[in-house]
């Protein structure tokens, strides 16, 4: 099946439907993007992000990566997040993590997956940092729940030390990084209630939702 023409055929059934609801959306969509969100997420096919949210073509900037890393020295991700800041001026920046992550699993378990491996060393590094508090949980699945909560808290901090946060905020730009979770098994987000909006409440924001999560600080 060179051509994958069901593929097709699903596309052309997209389309039209989206013209019956509203004929001139394609038209309208060329001209201009003007999202207010920048979706940070893994790439696992069972996370798709406009649906989640029930948003449209052109209301949601997306950047997806194995297990919804934001890496210093990622310049896909930099760049993504520097277009949708200064370009597109959103105003939110949702990262969303998923329960079930094969790549937090593979981490929390030492698991060798390969290439892969290099990459998911930054969620062994947030397994490291809470060691503690993950010992402490019931069982395996348990564990990896929280673990996959604590990477997007991780995460969330990573965005507002970037440069690219921080200058936003520093000109005034209004900017709210969010961290959320998915659950595969419900179809359900859960806020993890870190929500900042400048810098000075990185430190405090991390703390109270890790805390918020089984009463624990990581030291």
């Amino acid at each position: 099946m060179r051509i994958l023409s069901h593929l097709f055929d699903n596309n052309r059934t997209w389309a039209e439907t989206i013209r019956q609801q509203d004929p001139d959306f394609f038209h309208k969509l060329s001209l201009q993007q003007l999202p207010s969100y920048l979706w940070i997420g893994c790439s696992d096919s069972r996370v798709p992000a406009n649906e989640i949210v029930g948003l449209l073509p052109g209301e949601l900037f997306v950047h997806r990566n194995v297990a919804n890393l934001v890496v210093h020295t990622d310049l896909n991700c930099l760049s993504v997040l520097q277009f949708a800041v200064d370009i597109l001026k959103i105003r939110h920046i949702i990262v969303c993590g998923h329960y079930g992550c094969s790549g937090v699993r593979a981490a929390l378990r030492r698991e060798r997956l390969g290439l892969s491996d290099n990459w998911l060393r930054h969620v062994q590094d947030v397994r490291h940092k809470y060691t503690k508090y993950l010992t402490s949980s019931a069982n395996d699945i348990e564990a990896a729940d929280r673990l996959c909560e604590l990477n997007v808290i991780e995460q969330v901090t990573n965005v507002c030390h970037t440069t690219i946060a921080r200058d936003a905020w520093e000109r005034g730009q209004e900017l709210t990084v969010h961290g959320w979770i998915y659950g595969i098994q419900d179809g359900l987000l859960r806020d993890l209630n870190i929500n900042i909006t400048h810098s000075d409440e990185i430190v405090a924001a991390c703390n109270a939702a890790t805390s918020a999560l089984s009463g624990f600080t990581a030291t």
